[in-house]
């Protein structure tokens, strides 16, 4: 009967061309490897290597067996390989979900960053609802989801980021530019541009206009943030948006000004109950969690660059 150690050695004289040099890359004894590969040929009642003066040289059958020990040691070493990437975080595939504040440009900047240093990942990113997200994440089709709060589901764990004040936005040139920080007073007659479906940060907005007795000419509804921003850019109306997508429109001439009294926008990372994370999430989330970290703490030199 045949063992591994035999035909790592069979591999290792066909790889090296001898008796000697396969030795030195086994590591062991010359006398070692003629034994080993003695007995294999014994075992398979096969002539392998035939002795041509001071060297050896495989035979026809030994052409044809090594075709299939090497397709053999190629798949082992493809798994050790892929078993070193996963543990060295190198390898391996994340379904990520995310609300569209985040999806269009704040995530894939990160992802692009994350999959630079990781060649061998694959991420999918999705985009939907808020409701969706916790959907996906529940019935375990995406690993991690970036969602609106509140979020209640058995089946999945939140974890409730810190949240960001939305920002004022205005078009080029607009009066109300001029000013550090808008109030509810300054929107007062002006077009606005609201998002829909309704969500909790449209509901605190309409609150607090509604709080300061404020009346806002409602024009459009926006079912997308970036829409609202692409409008507002473009000249059209004024509007309060998350930080996330309005910072991204500064390059389209969006002007981003802070808004008071403090509007939160609130985000939350969803993870299933039941399913621990993959090595990659982790790495995923703790990187995530430092950008957003790292955006926090600029946000008001970009609301001070944006005037």
């Amino acid at each position: 009967m045949i063992n591994p150690r035999q035909i790592e050695a069979f591999r290792a004289v066909m790889l090296t061309g001898g008796i000697t040099s396969a030795a030195e890359l086994l590591n062991i004894s010359q006398p070692a490897v003629s034994r080993l590969i003695s007995d294999l040929q014994y075992a398979l009642k096969l002539t392998l290597f035939e002795r041509r003066g001071p060297r050896i040289a495989p035979t026809s059958e030994a052409m044809s067996l090594y075709q299939v020990v090497d397709r053999s040691f190629v798949g082992l070493e493809l798994i050790e390989q892929t078993a070193r990437d996963l543990t060295a975080r190198r390898s391996g595939t994340l379904r990520v979900a995310s609300m569209p504040a985040l999806g269009v440009g704040f995530l894939p900047r990160y992802v692009a960053r994350f999959l630079a240093e990781r060649p061998k990942v694959d991420i999918a990113v999705r985009g939907s609802t808020s409701p969706i997200i916790l959907d996906w994440v529940a019935t375990g089709q995406c690993e991690l989801g970036l969602a609106h709060t509140p979020i209640d589901h058995a089946a999945v764990l939140t974890e409730k980021l810190p949240g960001l004040p939305a920002v004022a936005i205005l078009p080029p040139g607009h009066p109300l530019a001029a000013k550090d920080v808008l109030v509810p007073k300054d929107f007062h007659g002006e077009s606005f541009i609201s998002t829909t479906p309704p969500t909790l940060l449209r509901y605190r907005i309409d609150t607090t206009f509604a709080d300061h007795e404020v009346s806002r000419v409602m024009r459009v509804e926006a079912q997308l943030t970036m829409s609202a921003c692409a409008m507002v850019a473009a000249g059209y109306g004024v509007s309060i948006v998350d930080p996330f997508t309005a910072y991204d429109y500064i390059p389209h001439g969006l002007v981003v000004r802070p808004f008071e009294p403090k509007i939160t926008f609130d985000i939350a990372i969803l993870r299933s109950a039941q399913v621990p994370l993959s090595m990659i999430a982790e790495d995923f989330l703790a990187g995530f969690l430092e950008e957003a970290r790292r955006f926090r703490s600029e946000l008001g030199g970009l609301a001070e660059a944006a005037k």
